[in-house]
């Protein structure tokens, strides 16, 4: 069976390969038992990096609206070059709260 394809990157996900679930509508927002999606794990931590649970319920709750957001468009660019078990020790500028 292929390995699943990350929603963001469209890159491979390999079993050994960091990855997590996330909830289209964050849990904390009503999304518990909701839509989820298989991320790499580095992806995941992107989006939570980039968008509020505000933001991510209210308009970016889609995979397509995800890719849609200029900051998270620019890193799938940037990490669909690398390979699949690309992972980055240095994490990227949090958003502000």
């Amino acid at each position: 069976m292929p390995d699943p394809i990350c929603p963001l990157c469209d890159r491979p996900i390999p079993e050994d390969v960091p990855q997590s679930l996330h909830h289209l509508i964050p849990k904390l927002k009503g999304g518990k038992g909701g839509p989820t999606v298989l991320m790499h794990h580095i992806c995941h931590r992107e989006v939570h990096a980039t968008l509020s649970e505000a933001d991510l319920a209210r308009t970016y709750n889609t995979p397509e609206a995800l890719r849609a957001h200029p900051r998270l468009a620019k890193f799938a660019a940037w990490i669909a070059k690398r390979p699949p078990g690309f992972a980055s020790k240095i994490p990227g500028k949090r958003r502000a709260r």
